[in-house]
């Protein structure tokens, strides 16, 4: 809550908008706190119809809600999927297979 009084996420997601797109990777992967959430949601609702914004997520976006607090979750994910091209992938991971395999494994000399 630092950023509250000078308004640092609001120059925070400015600086962020200044790219054509805006790529968050792996949300869900950690707990989010409601100060994190927010700023996903400050984010996404200053880059909407005027930004790219891609996000990656173990979860689909209809599970936000187990993320951060439903109100925040729903206009996030609100703003997110309208005009958006939604990816599913499924399948193992890349990672996790090489990894097991051996594969581009090199060993310590």
């Amino acid at each position: 809550r630092a950023h509250r009084p000078d308004d640092q996420v609001t120059k925070t997601v400015q600086r962020l908008l200044r790219a054509d797109l805006v790529i968050v990777d792996d949300i869900g992967l950690l707990p989010v706190s409601d100060d994190a959430a927010e700023g996903l949601y400050r984010l996404v609702d200053a880059a909407y119809e005027k930004r790219s914004v891609a996000i990656s997520s173990n979860l689909h976006p209809s599970a936000f809600d187990q993320l951060m607090p439903k109100t925040v979750a729903t206009a996030t994910v609100d703003r997110l999927l309208h005009h958006a091209h939604l990816v599913q992938t499924s399948g193992e991971s890349i990672r996790l297979s090489q990894a097991v395999s051996g594969a581009g494994v090199v060993a310590l000399s």
